[in-house]
């Protein structure tokens, strides 16, 4: 304990003798670990973001997705061809097992109008087992009901921000609203769900019989109504392969495909989603952290730099000790204390730069950054080895040195 205390006060007037340059090398590191916590911190941010979006999805759902289309040689993407139908949705109901609820949607973008306002709204068509699924609340008034979905109701539910914007603070509720050329009375005014990836708070949603009947009644050759998904909610985790593969085996029968055959819609589920989301978002933190890892990189050639310096500016030091009969392993331990010390300075200096500069970050940008304790730990860790690293081949030079040839040095 003896001799690392005297190598950390060693360490310490040596760093004090040479201000400006242990300034300037902490700075380095400074930079770089700062550097790495803020980028890291905005990647870890942006995936907690993605995925707290993701949770609005729902549990253990799948969405079945019409397939692409080819017009002119050139394919579409998926969702471009009308092969969903209401029908369809139907037969998954009846049929596939261990799913809670199936909710057909269309939708279609309508100018709404309420006295002098007028608003470009996304129009949802639904089923009552999409509010269900989606677990949809208002705060006023009722959710849509089976009764004015069977009778073809010109009734709506209108979302957060819509209610806001449209209604430019009249009370939603009971007010008539003009979508096209037909008039929907609004019953309802849904809770915010916040931001996320099928908040409805900028949408309008009316029962989807009333839709087809009056606004997008799209029909196959055969007669079936067509839709733009289907989401189904499996009975627990367990079950959404199982049920995958029932809504396959289902829609390849209804759509005529044959084995091997290309199907013309897509499932996916809320894990898949998940899965690929976080891999992507992980990689965009590991791309950050290399990135970042070069500041340490330059700071960790700085520290070397100085350190051979140092070794040239003491030899004569290190010649008087070896000659008092100090041992290469002292001499090296030395060096090494001496660029640790500094780079672990830099490395607590950086932290609280770092910690500043995501604090801000997230205050003046829509960018959430989120530090960690992992964050911190590696990024303060990663500078001492950098330290050590870079340190340690100054050291052993200066271990290596001759006591005779050190002592007739100016």
């Amino acid at each position: 304990m003896k001799n690392l205390t005297d190598l950390l006060s060693s360490a310490w007037t040596a760093v004090i003798a040479h201000k400006l340059r242990s300034f300037l090398t902490v700075l380095g590191v400074v930079i770089g670990v700062s550097a790495v916590i803020i980028l890291l911190s905005i990647g870890k941010g942006t995936e907690a973001s993605i995925l707290s979006r993701l949770s609005n999805l729902g549990a253990n759902e799948v969405i079945v997705s019409p397939g692409s289309s080819t017009a002119g040689g050139i394919r579409g993407g998926f969702g471009s061809a009308s092969t969903l139908t209401l029908e369809d949705a139907n037969a998954i109901a009846a049929n596939v097992t261990n799913i809670t609820g199936v909710a057909p949607t269309s939708s279609a973008n309508m100018q709404s109008v309420y006295g002098n306002q007028n608003l470009n709204v996304r129009v949802i068509g639904i089923t009552t087992g999409y509010q269900d699924i989606n677990n949809l609340r208002v705060t006023e008034g009722d959710l849509l009901n089976q009764q004015e979905y069977d009778s073809y109701q010109k009734v709506a539910l209108v979302g957060a921000t819509v209610a806001t914007n449209l209604f430019q603070g009249d009370d939603p509720l009971g007010q008539q609203v003009r979508m096209g050329s037909n008039v929907f009375m609004v019953v309802g005014v849904l809770q915010s769900a916040g931001a996320g990836f099928n908040s409805v708070d900028s949408n309008i949603l009316v029962p989807l019989s009333t839709l087809q009947e009056l606004v997008s009644n799209q029909v196959t050759a055969s007669g079936q109504h067509v839709i733009n998904s289907i989401t189904v909610q499996a009975a627990d985790q367990n079950s959404v392969t199982s049920v995958e593969n029932q809504i396959t085996a289902l829609l390849e029968q209804r759509h005529n495909i044959a084995f091997g055959g290309t199907d013309d819609f897509t499932l996916t589920s809320t894990d898949q989603l998940t899965s690929t989301i976080t891999a992507s978002a992980n990689s965009l933190t590991l791309l950050l952290g290399a990135i970042a890892g070069i500041s340490l990189l330059v700071g960790g050639i700085g520290v070397m730099n100085i350190m051979l310096v140092s070794v040239m500016e003491r030899r004569r030091e290190i010649g008087i000790r070896k000659a008092l009969g100090a041992q290469e392993r002292d001499i090296w331990g030395q060096f090494l204390v001496d660029s640790a010390l500094l780079t672990f300075a830099g490395g607590v200096i950086g932290v609280a730069v770092g910690w500043g500069g995501s604090f801000l970050i997230s205050r003046l940008a829509t960018i959430n950054a989120l530090i960690t304790p992992d964050t911190i730990a590696l990024a303060v860790g990663v500078s001492i080895g950098i330290g050590l690293f870079f340190g340690f081949y100054p050291a052993w030079q200066g271990s290596r040195l001759d006591p005779i040839q050190a002592l007739r040095s100016e």
